[in-house]
């Protein structure tokens, strides 16, 4: 009984050490990669403190069994190459979402507990906040490290899930008419038309969608202005219950509805933001860049199950087109491990079983319309 209760505790403080271990050199990547010196400064300490605790474990498996010094994971490899290609905020609400995810984790850990680090855990949001107070970072910023900015936002989750719909839609669309007919320059077309046709729809959705986003905060933020100007001690009392609800007493919530209202150039941005909760100097993002990044993502799956047909012909090409399908579909299904902390390869091998599941489908259903039409 012992020896089993050992086995476990090692197994934990073997798990433990790898997420600090990844904690840690994902916090050092977006340090690395921030261009902004108090941003790069929070992301330090973070690691720092990542590190600290990645001591102890370490230390912990060393009176237990040896020596274990773990390399970062995959996914923690990963994520730091994204944020130093493609900046910290591609890859940031991914880590916030992690941070969330893990932050009751040594909860019920004894040897944590005693070392305080449940405490630790949970002291990030605060230790960003106390650098902030030093260095006089701006509210957008600690958004913008929480992974709340709406410019960076999803764009990790957005890229994987916009490829993801792309390849699957696609390649159940190729296998369906495959079903049916076994002409390549069918299969070829039908895959064109499908890519085309699914991009176009993606891109046209997307900006509708940002379009009337702004539209209805542009007509929120215009009401509010005419609101300010005919009645500005309503405003200004609308703005004293917000802060009231945020939990600040009415002396010193009228005291900072005053000073941010004498200010006509701030007043209207800081009802849109308070009352209204829209950031006037974003508004929802670009629609055409919306648009244009959801055709090409898109796209990107969309072409895997189709490229085989360019080359090659009859069942080779079907076989070769469910080959690169599957492996995009384990691709996929990895990526998505990155936002949801699952690990990759049961993510991956859900992601090919379902996406395989949909083809099988839409191949039996073409198999079936083909035979009737030729009966």
């Amino acid at each position: 009984m012992a020896v089993k209760k050992d086995a476990e505790a090692q197994r934990r403080y073997r798990s433990n050490l790898q997420g600090e271990v990844d904690g840690a050199a994902v916090y050092a990547a977006l340090a690395d990669s921030e261009s902004d010196p108090k941003l790069s400064e929070v992301f330090r300490r973070l690691a720092a403190v990542e590190r600290a605790h990645g001591d102890f474990w370490r230390s912990r498996m060393n009176k237990a069994s040896g020596g274990f010094s773990p390399a970062p994971s995959v996914r923690a490899r990963i994520l730091g190459w994204l944020a130093r290609r493609f900046g910290p905020a591609f890859v940031l609400p991914a880590i916030a979402a992690g941070e969330v995810r893990d932050s009751a984790a040594y909860d019920n850990q004894p040897e944590a507990r005693q070392a305080g680090l449940p405490v630790d855990e949970r002291s990030h949001a605060r230790l960003m906040q106390a650098v902030a107070g030093q260095s006089g970072l701006p509210g957008p910023t600690l958004a913008l490290i929480e992974g709340r900015h709406r410019g960076g936002g999803n764009s990790l989750r957005a890229a994987v899930l916009g490829a993801n719909d792309g390849l699957v839609s696609n390649m159940s669309l190729v296998m369906g008419v495959a079903g049916a007919v076994a002409d390549g320059r069918t299969l070829l077309l039908t895959g064109l038309a499908g890519l085309i046709a699914g991009a176009c729809s993606m891109a046209m959705g997307e900006w509708l969608s940002v379009t009337s986003s702004r539209e209805l905060y542009q007509s929120q933020i215009a009401t509010e202005a005419e609101e300010l100007r005919e009645v500005p001690d309503e405003e200004r009392e609308e703005l004293v219950l917000i802060y009231q609800a945020k939990g600040i007493d009415e002396a010193q919530a009228r005291a900072l509805a005053d000073r941010l209202l004498s200010n006509k150039d701030t007043a209207l941005d800081t009802l849109a933001r308070e009352e209204l909760g829209i950031d006037p100097d974003e508004l929802g993002g670009s629609a055409w860049g919306a648009a244009i990044s959801s055709f090409l993502l898109f796209a990107v799956g969309a072409i895997i199950p189709v490229a085989p047909f360019f080359f090659l012909s009859g069942k080779v090409a079907l076989i070769a087109s469910l080959v690169g399908s599957g492996i995009g579909l384990a691709l996929i299904g990895a990526g998505t491990s990155l936002f949801t902390g699952r690990p990759m390869i049961l993510s991956a091998a859900r992601q090919l079983v379902i996406g395989l599941a949909a083809a099988g489908v839409t191949y039996g259903a073409g198999a079936l319309v083909g035979v009737s039409l030729a009966g």
